[in-house]
């Protein structure tokens, strides 16, 4: 595994020809801002190209799945951090371990930038529109730290999901916020109840941290 510093591993997993990389956890994780692109750089590796992947239908996964009598109820529990974001901002999804999750698009005014509370994942941040984040979580339940970081709770809404399988390999599809998101077996893939649009990929780390399960399959 190849370490580099914070600078230059944030200029590497930024770069042009960002297709060929991917982002790993070393011992200690960088927080990087360069412009409005927002990242935790945890040092870098080549990925398997994403067109070597097979793009798969997630919500057809879904029928299938429930057809299979796989599917299970849970929610989100524990406590995450939030800040307003910066108009423009782009917030890079990146797991310990794994790398890039997703990448949002531009953020708009009134879009808040969520944090995990999670450290098998590394704290991941990912973008959370106005709309959803009211729907989603409420507080704050504390004051602002130096960065504007505050406690929200989830709301605890119920959502659907099944566990990715071996034999579904890994696969990408397209998520609500139309980007792409690769998902492997052992991650979940959930779906808001009451709309079957909403629906993305977990990481297993993130789902066993930060969920609570109120129905198994």
């Amino acid at each position: 595994m190849l370490e580099l510093g914070c600078s230059d591993a944030c200029s590497r997993s930024l770069g042009h020809d960002e297709g060929c990389l991917r982002l790993v956890a070393v011992k200690s994780i960088c927080l990087c801002s360069v412009g409005l692109i927002s990242v935790a750089v945890l040092g870098v590796r080549s990925a398997m190209p994403q067109e070597q992947i097979s793009s798969r239908d997630v919500r057809a996964l879904f029928a299938e799945a429930e057809s299979e009598k796989r599917i299970g109820l849970a929610r989100k529990s524990r406590l995450v951090d939030a800040r307003p974001a910066k108009n423009g901002e782009v917030v890079i999804t990146v797991i310990a371990g794994e790398g890039e999750e997703t990448r949002s698009k531009p953020a708009e005014v009134g879009d808040f930038v969520v944090r995990n509370r999670c450290q098998e994942t590394g704290n991941e941040q990912y973008l959370v529109k106005a709309a959803k984040f009211a729907e989603r979580y409420e507080g704050p339940l504390s004051e602002p730290d130096a960065e504007g970081w505050e406690a929200f709770r989830p709301r605890g809404r119920t959502m659907r999901y099944f566990i990715v399988g071996g034999e579904e390999g890994t696969f990408h599809f397209t998520a609500p916020w139309g980007e792409q998101m690769i998902a492997r077996p052992g991650d979940a893939i959930v779906q808001d109840a009451n709309d079957s649009s909403d629906t993305y990929r977990v990481a297993a780390v993130s789902f066993e941290c930060s969920y609570e399960i109120i129905q198994a399959p």
